[in-house]
């Protein structure tokens, strides 16, 4: 299938402008993801993965993490192979690299029409582009985004590395209701270094997911001796209060060795819990802790009077009674989106 945002050049290339690596790619040559490649018809450019899928489950939306979206409802999740970024510590890079290391895309035939109404089958809420990178597969996520605007529409999700360009995210600008976007370092060098992506980019892409008007959650996975330095981290949290605003919700996830870093020790529950305390401290209303033991969770407390409004046990969801994005005890509006429009 031909592919979007192709622009030809006079060498006989075409400049793939879907994400901001902005590929130069030879007819029948890849670009980083794995997925999209050259080809001498016009527009210069296809895809390879606008008709199948690598995964699909209907998820918790808590899994994704969204902690302030519709808890307790279903997300109808789905990927395909390959993506954009090559992080050192992907947990799941069995499908995010495949394309780009092999050659080869595996994936299930699925159509947007199939996945719309597998989603409403499952009884699910929202339909989330999620498991490896969206953006590569954008052809399959806009015809699906596209319907299942359809009465009764569903909502629309993007779990995302954020490294999208600048016109690839306008096109996504009204196909998407909320979004968590994985933050992984605040050292341009790290970025680099690490996953092969500039920082400016991802936050750039931040600020205007923001002013977008999407719910918009942040991901980080710590890694030992790579982002889980004391002053990186307080950067993190001011960047995500000052230019996201402090009711955005923060996820700290704990690196499990993998790929290229299976030498390197897990993250230490006591790096999570610091870093949770950092994020409170430099004015974050909301820092989650994630794949850890239950009795490290934090539930969702009102940011005024402090008491719990959501409580979590894994991704079992237990609201308060007579809370519907307001505290029943003092008033004050929480940030999210707790009830469907």
């Amino acid at each position: 299938m031909n592919a979007a945002f192709a622009h030809p050049l006079r060498n006989g290339r075409t400049q793939c402008r879907l994400c901001r690596h902005f590929c130069r790619l030879k007819p029948g040559e890849r670009g980083r993801c794995g997925v999209r490649a050259g080809q001498a018809a016009p527009p210069g450019l296809r895809t390879l993965v606008a008709d199948g899928v690598a995964a699909r489950h209907a998820d918790p939306v808590e899994k994704k993490p969204l902690y302030h979206f519709l808890p307790g409802s279903l997300a109808f999740s789905f990927g395909t192979e390959g993506c954009n970024l090559d992080c050192s510590w992907c947990q799941n890079d069995a499908i995010s690299r495949g394309p780009a290391e092999t050659g080869r895309v595996n994936a299930v035939p699925a159509t947007p029409a199939a996945l719309v109404q597998s989603a409403r089958a499952a009884r699910c809420a929202s339909i989330a582009f999620t498991y490896t990178e969206p953006t590569i597969f954008f052809e399959l996520l806009v015809a699906t985004a596209d319907l299942a605007r359809s009465d009764p529409p569903l909502d629309t999700l993007l779990i995302s590395n954020g490294y999208q360009s600048p016109d690839c995210l306008d096109a996504l600008r009204n196909r998407i209701t909320a979004a968590n976007i994985d933050l992984k370092t605040f050292r341009d060098d790290s970025y680099r270094r690490w996953c092969g992506a500039r920082l400016h980019g991802v936050l750039d892409n931040l600020k205007r997911m923001r002013a977008f008007g999407w719910w918009l959650e942040v991901t980080t996975l710590l890694v030992p001796g790579v982002n889980d330095d004391e002053g990186e981290l307080r950067d993190m949290a001011r960047f995500i209060r000052d230019e996201l605003g402090p009711g955005t919700p923060w996820h700290l996830s704990a690196f499990y060795p993998c790929r290229r870093m299976r030498d390197r020790p897990p993250t230490p529950l006591s790096t999570l819990t610091k870093t949770a305390d950092i994020g409170q401290e430099e004015g974050l209303w909301f820092v989650y802790t994630g794949n850890v033991p239950p009795p490290l969770t934090r539930p969702t407390r009102c940011p005024r009077c402090g008491i719990e409004l959501v409580r979590r046990k894994g991704f079992r969801v237990e609201v308060r009674p007579g809370f519907d994005g307001a505290c029943p005890q003092c008033g004050r509006v929480v940030p999210g989106v707790w009830s469907a429009s």
